[in-house]
């Protein structure tokens, strides 16, 4: 089966050879099959082309390994491996209570109807910010985050489900109580002290 990139890469090829033709013989657009060669070279194509590659590219947004391909965001990477269950980023990569190949996707997705969509735009404003501005440091979230994300995975599950937690439920649907509150799931990715932690190093 023809991977997408292999695709994208025909398509490309198929759209330069026919805009090609039209451009050097721009005479065979006369008849009815050169208008359709012409249509086919400066419209049809390209369209497919942009669909195909950017279907491509949001799959590969997904990606850890694409999040953690630019430099701001290594330290970030880095503390997925520290050796404390108490730093929560850290407990759930390493054990798999996420799909480690799309840890940052799957925490850092809003999971209201839209989540997606407004989860590839504020990529898409990374990268913008990254490229022509000045990324913040240190990183913030655009938003406060929502316990919705956690409950997302944890709501139901038995190791969840005990009294403390069912005894708040309510505070933490409406987020008036968050779980990232001092106390509780506090340590985050706690990239400032990096220099002080030990680290899991997985079998190869």
């Amino acid at each position: 089966m023809i991977s997408p990139e292999t695709l994208v890469f025909v398509l490309v090829g198929a759209s330069i050879v026919l805009i090609l033709v039209v451009v050097i013989r721009p005479s065979i657009t006369a008849s009815r099959e050169g208008k359709i060669i012409a249509f086919l070279a400066l419209f049809i194509l390209p369209v497919v082309t942009a669909g195909v590659g950017a279907s491509e590219h949001m799959e590969r947004s997904e990606q850890t390994q694409f999040c953690l391909s630019c430099h701001i965001m290594e330290p970030y990477g880095k503390s997925l491996y520290v050796d404390d269950p108490a730093h929560i980023p850290a407990a759930h990569f390493q054990n798999h209570r996420i799909p480690a190949d799309q840890a940052c996707y799957t925490c850092h997705t809003d999971y209201a109807m839209f989540g997606t969509i407004q989860a590839k735009w504020e990529g898409l404003h990374h990268v913008y910010v990254y490229w022509f501005g000045t990324p913040m440091n240190p990183i913030r979230l655009y938003h406060p985050y929502n316990n919705r994300e956690c409950l997302h995975c944890h709501a139901g599950a038995r190791s969840f489900e005990s009294a403390t937690h069912m005894a708040m439920m309510d505070d933490l649907k409406s987020n008036t109580l968050s779980c990232t509150t001092s106390g509780c799931h506090d340590t985050i990715h706690n990239v400032e002290k990096l220099g002080e932690a030990k680290f899991w190093k997985p079998l190869e």
